[in-house]
C-alpha cells in the first residue's frame, strides 16, 4: 500500500500559482548584454555593378599612365642618342678649344626659343660653325623632348612668323626640328621655296617618309659640298707657262 506525501500547506494571502519574469537568455544570465553592441553603420548608397567600377578602375589606371611614344618620337629618340654617342668626342674637342680662347659669352650660346604648345625652352648650342658643330650640339635637345630631328625652325618668342594667325595652329602642334625641310632648300631660289611655305608643307605633309627624306637630303649636302672641294682641289689646273723648248717649230 503507497503511502501518500502530506501537502505543504500554503501561507494565507499568497497566491499559488507561480509568476515568472521574461526568460533570459545564456549571454543575460553570463553579463554578455553589458557588453557594448557593435556601432551602427552610416549610411551609404548601393555600390554600382562590377563592370562600371571595372570601367572607372580602367579609365584612372590610363590617366595615371603616360602616352605611348609615337613613331616620330621613337626615330628621334633612337637616332639622336645614337647621334649624339658618336659626336660627343668631337663636340667636347670643340667645348674644350672654345674654352681654351676664352671668347666673351662663353662656350654656349643660350637663346629663347618657343617649344611645342607655345612653351619657352632655352636653345643651348656651341659658339661655333665648323663643320656644323653647333647644329650638332643641340642633340641633346631631341633626347629630351624638347626638340625634333625634323621639324621648323625654333622660333623667338617674339618672331612674327610664329604669332601670324595662319601660323600658329601647326606650330603649336609640331616640334621645332634640329632641321627640316626650310633647312635643306635653303640654298634654293625658286620663289616657291620660301621658309615660311616649306614649313607649312612640312606641316600638312609630315610622316616617317618625308623626315627620313629630309634626314637623308641634310646629310648628303654636306657630304657632298666637301667632298666636291676635295675633287677640285685634286684637279689639275691648266697654267699659262710656256713649256716648250727652245726652237720647237710645228713644222717638226
Amino acid at each position: 500500500m503507497q503511502t501518500q506525501r502530506p501537502r505543504r500547506r500554503q501561507a494565507p494571502g499568497r497566491s499559488r500559482r507561480r509568476v515568472r519574469g521574461p526568460r533570459q537568455t545564456r549571454g543575460q544570465r553570463q553579463g554578455w548584454s553589458q557588453r557594448p553592441g557593435p556601432a551602427r553603420r552610416p549610411w551609404q548608397p548601393p555600390r554600382p555593378p562590377r563592370a562600371a567600377r571595372t570601367r572607372t578602375a580602367l579609365a584612372r589606371l590610363r590617366a595615371l599612365t603616360p602616352p605611348r611614344p609615337t613613331t616620330k618620337r621613337t626615330l628621334d629618340l633612337l637616332l639622336g642618342s645614337a647621334l649624339l654617342l658618336l659626336v660627343a668626342p668631337a663636340l667636347a674637342a670643340a667645348a674644350l678649344g672654345l674654352a681654351v680662347r676664352r671668347r666673351p659669352g662663353g662656350v654656349l650660346d643660350r637663346s629663347l626659343r618657343t617649344g611645342p604648345a607655345g612653351r619657352p625652352f632655352v636653345l643651348r648650342s656651341l659658339r661655333t660653325r665648323r663643320l656644323r658643330l653647333d647644329v650638332l650640339s643641340r642633340l641633346p635637345h631631341v633626347v629630351r623632348g624638347e626638340l625634333s630631328l625634323v621639324g621648323p625652325e625654333p622660333l623667338a618668342p617674339d618672331d612674327e612668323r610664329g604669332t601670324a594667325a595662319g601660323a600658329r595652329d601647326w606650330r603649336r602642334e609640331l616640334k621645332p626640328g634640329l632641321t627640316g625641310l626650310a633647312q635643306v632648300r635653303r640654298r634654293s631660289t625658286m620663289p616657291w621655296d620660301e621658309a615660311d611655305l616649306l614649313d607649312q608643307h612640312y606641316a600638312e605633309h609630315r610622316g616617317t617618309v618625308l623626315d627620313l627624306a629630309v634626314l637623308a637630303e641634310a646629310v648628303h649636302s654636306p657630304l657632298r659640298r666637301a667632298l666636291g672641294g676635295l675633287v677640285r682641289r685634286g684637279q689639275a689646273c691648266l697654267s699659262d707657262t710656256d713649256h716648250r723648248l727652245p726652237n720647237y717649230s710645228v713644222a717638226e
